[in-house]
């Protein structure tokens, strides 16, 4: 299925947006379709926190600090899973995972950067 794979992390201001990616060019789409997906982050010297995730069937989760700011959706016909940041804080700053679950197997991509600055 091959792992995960991040994008479109960077700087920005505060009060600013991002949209970060997560493909899976290698998986076939009924497996994309059975998957279970989360955007984690991990700040330095923080534990790693699950920002928001959608289940196969379509039910999304936000954690409180970015609920009404945070929008996690699927494409299915592009394999891909995107987070859309706005109103974004220095709080926010972090290293942004992705996670594939599907069944007992759980995949993570190589994480992207992203920097709030104030």
């Amino acid at each position: 299925q091959g792992q995960p794979v991040e994008s479109g992390g960077g700087l920005v201001q505060d009060g600013g947006s991002l949209r970060l990616s997560c493909r899976c060019p290698r998986i076939i789409s009924s497996v994309f379709n059975q998957c279970d997906w989360g955007w984690y982050r991990q700040a330095p010297g923080l534990l790693r926190e699950l920002v928001a995730s959608i289940s196969s069937e379509g039910n999304v989760k936000y954690a409180d600090s970015v609920k009404d700011r945070f929008t996690m959706s699927r494409d299915y016909a592009r394999k891909t899973v995107t987070l859309q940041m706005n109103s974004l804080k220095p709080e926010d700053t972090a290293v942004y995972y992705c996670q594939r679950h599907l069944g007992s197997q759980v995949d993570w991509g190589q994480g992207t950067q992203v920097t709030v600055s104030s």
